[in-house]
């Protein structure tokens, strides 16, 4: 995400800093570069205009000019106006009402609404609510096979919808259906087209006016740039959204929409879409959001995505382990297991902060299947091996290998990483950060 114009932005405020004390041509001139930046990264130039008028202002004033460290004070003049922009602070689903509460998805064919039904109804089984799928795209049979596959994966109900009954008949007998289900949320995904027209939009309304929705969320497809805010602003006028969400945000390197669609319509952006997988769904915080388009990382989102899969038993387990040096295989694999299920490496590594201003780290490309291999490979050996890694020779090697799929030289790889992790642990139980420091030496 934003990786075009977060190197742009990052040159700019490399410049900025570079001066010892900046002038109104040194600003004006980084202001120049800025526009440039967002108009190629497809932010609506209105929206441009009006950002960069806004930084001007304050950049001009004793606010930079007057300070002790101006390229800084930029950047988090920078930092906080774009915070504003995309609307400052996390907005959540509208879940208001007598239950179940009704939560409508709309927008066009090919935005993924089917799919982020389903990552909206695992992220909203994580806190605690009990959902509610309706297929009400009687258009596109596909669609409801689709969402019947989401929910048997899941295990969260779908209405059986027949391709034969009226969109609007469906959303009112799935409503009664989701109460005797025991039901707090149903998530109503509607038919798209290939481009607005007045059927479609009618048909919305009338679903809209028979269920009373708490919330709309316009599905859109982040890579359309500017047509997903033009899309939002249709969509807006004819049914009054309650919010977006961004899909294939993972996908897009310009990130014009996202930083676009709160300043055109007014409405906020309440998920992103960040891959494939139906954890791949992430509340849109603006801070967050600001921070990682000008390399300042996302630490906070990487803390959330990692309590989302600790086990707080085996974590405590661990614990113990780690301080009587009793780390073995076996759980040198579970961490890899847990780290795979927090998503991405490469969007793991993009929320460190300061990660994406070390080229060597920028461009570094992140092996995904390695985590799998490890896995293999562990898997492989028997649990003696697992917990007493110094019995594994050269003729052990060959028969894990084979039986991971994997090479020799794989195999001597993941003993080699793994006791470099043990000798770093047995440093940090004897003294501490300054032991593990000293570990890490070069000489």
């Amino acid at each position: 995400m934003f990786d075009n114009l977060s190197d742009r932005l990052n040159l700019v405020f490399k410049k900025l800093k570079g001066h010892g004390k900046l002038t109104e041509k040194n600003i004006e001139d980084g202001l120049k570069e800025v526009r440039m930046a967002l108009l190629e990264a497809d932010v609506h130039y209105k929206v441009v205009k009006t950002f960069l008028s806004g930084i001007k202002t304050r950049a001009l004033g004793q606010e930079v000019l007057g300070s002790l460290t101006p390229g800084q004070q930029v950047i988090k003049i920078v930092n906080e106006e774009l915070t504003e922009l995309m609307g400052s602070r996390f907005q959540d689903l509208d879940l208001s009402g007598p239950q179940p509460v009704s939560v409508m998805l709309v927008g066009l064919q090919g935005s993924g609404k089917t799919t982020t039904a389903g990552k909206l109804a695992h992220f909203l089984r994580k806190k605690g609510r009990k959902p509610y799928l309706v297929p009400a795209d009687v258009y596109r049979p596909a669609a409801i096979d689709q969402l019947k596959k989401l929910g048997d994966q899941l295990s969260i109900p779908v209405f059986p919808s027949d391709g034969n009954m009226d969109p609007v008949q469906i959303s009112q007998e799935a409503k009664n259906a989701a109460h005797q289900a025991g039901c707090d949320v149903m998530l109503l995904d509607t038919a798209g087209r290939l481009h607005i027209d007045e059927e479609l939009m009618n048909e919305l309304k009338r679903i809209r006016e028979a269920i009373r929705p708490s919330d709309v969320l316009l599905v859109a497809d982040a890579m359309t740039g500017q047509d997903a805010v033009n899309i939002a602003g249709s969509f807006d006028q004819a049914l009054d959204i309650g919010g977006v969400v961004l899909t294939k945000m993972d996908g897009d390197a310009r990130g014009g929409a996202a930083i676009s669609i709160r300043s055109i319509t007014g409405k906020p952006i309440k998920f992103i879409g960040v891959g494939e997988k139906l954890t791949d769904l992430e509340p849109f915080h603006p801070d967050r959001m600001s921070s990682r388009i000008l390399g300042m990382g996302d630490v906070l989102t990487m803390i959330e995505k990692a309590q989302a899969v600790v086990d707080e038993k085996k974590a405590a387990e661990l614990e113990q382990k780690l301080k009587k040096n009793l780390f073995t295989l076996d759980d040198f694999r579970d961490q890899m297991v847990q780290l795979r299920k927090m998503g991405s490496l490469s969007d793991l590594m993009g929320m460190i902060p300061g990660i994406g201003k070390i080229k060597q780290m920028k461009n570094m490309q992140v092996d995904e299947q390695e985590l799998v291999r490890i896995e293999a490979i562990i898997n492989s050996m028997t649990p003696h091996e697992r917990r007493q890694h110094a019995v594994i020779n050269g003729s052990r090697r060959k028969r894990i290998a084979n039986g991971s799929g994997t090479s020799v030289q794989d195999v001597n790889k993941l003993l080699k990483n793994y006791t470099q992790v043990l000798k770093m642990m047995r440093k940090l139980n004897k003294g501490g950060m300054r032991g593990l420091s000293r570990s890490m030496m070069p000489f």
